[in-house]
């Protein structure tokens, strides 16, 4: 059994990766903990979040003795923090020798030119960065099992690369489309009041600058284009994408390019039925549904995910079993 920590866990996601690694018998939770200046330090997590009353776990500060602790107890640390938090974190408890699952966006770019731009830091731990793994569970399992230092993906990436990757042969040079609309929980739990639910109403974000954008060409190896949309729903993301296919491209071969998920048993993958954010919720699924015009060339997907299950916490939870090889 694999002793896991948990930092960040008042959080969302960090509350979601509890439920998930509580409930796997070959996994045990180290510890919850939260920063020391945190209001919730102190606090149950069932306090927090009623659902999870079956969690008999406190909020820890993340104190050095805290830090001495995990490293004495833990094979693992999960990390549900903010990017520049995580920056430091993720560095110092793999130096220690743990195995860090950061869900944070701090590791995902291999490129340290990237970090100022997007994250407004710079990257002051290149010997850790050349170490990290992009945690995309279904397409990056061999290298998750031999590092260490996982950055586990962005959830809007996660959906947009799991329709795109097996496309990747078959794409012309015109930039893929992505337009994606997401629940609120994915701005976070703290308070603001253009998330606030009774403000949301259907809109675009982040219009032709969002972070996650050279994330996905990053990891597709082509530019996209990109648009996120905040919904008036709580959880989920639904991504429609329109990519244009080579000349000549048939119905089989599309067909035949997503066999690669035959053997995924989280990917579910149909032809001219397409996905709602509701068959995903709570689950760590992806579904896929595509239609191909071969008069046009133009192909759309779309892509449904829970952006707290296969969008961050159940996909860290794929990372750590594939990892420990689980």
């Amino acid at each position: 059994m694999k002793n896991i920590a948990i930092i960040g866990a008042s959080g969302y996601t960090g509350a979601q990766i509890t439920s998930l690694i509580h409930a796997d018998a070959s996994l045990s939770v180290q510890g919850l903990y939260v920063s020391e200046n945190s209001l919730d330090k102190g606090r149950e997590l069932s306090e927090l979040y009623p659902v999870y009353s079956h969690l008999p776990y406190v909020l820890n500060p993340l104190s050095d003795a805290a830090k001495a602790k995990i490293v004495a107890e833990s094979d693992a640390v999960v990390l549900a923090t903010e990017h520049s938090v995580s920056l430091e974190l993720a560095a110092w408890f793999y130096q220690q020798g743990l195995a860090v699952f950061d869900l944070s966006g701090a590791y995902r770019f291999a490129d340290v030119a990237q970090y100022p731009k997007w994250y407004g830091f710079e990257h002051t731990h290149p010997e850790v960065l050349a170490e990290a793994v992009y945690g995309l569970a279904e397409w990056n399992a061999a290298k998750i099992a031999k590092t260490r230092m996982i950055a586990v993906p962005g959830c809007y990436p996660t959906a947009s690369l799991t329709a795109l990757k097996p496309l990747k042969s078959l794409l012309t040079s015109a930039y893929p489309v992505i337009n994606a609309v997401s629940g609120v929980t994915g701005a976070g739990r703290k308070a603001h009041l253009h998330t606030s639910f009774c403000e949301v109403s259907l809109t675009p974000y982040g219009v032709l600058g969002h972070r996650h954008q050279p994330e996905i060409a990053t990891q597709l190896g082509q530019e996209v284009i990109f648009t996120p949309h905040l919904g008036n729903f709580k959880r989920g993301i639904l991504a429609t994408i329109t990519v244009q296919l080579q000349p000549g491209t048939t119905e089989e071969q599309v067909k035949q390019a997503y066999q690669v998920y035959d053997n995924s048993p989280l990917v579910t993958v149909k032809h001219n039925t397409f996905p709602k954010v509701d068959d995903v919720v709570h689950t760590p699924n992806c579904h896929l549904g595509w239609k191909y015009d071969a008069n046009s060339g133009y192909l759309v997907v779309a892509s449904a995910i829970d952006n707290l299950m296969k969008g961050a916490a159940s996909q860290g939870l794929q990372c750590i079993k594939i990892h420990f090889n689980l």
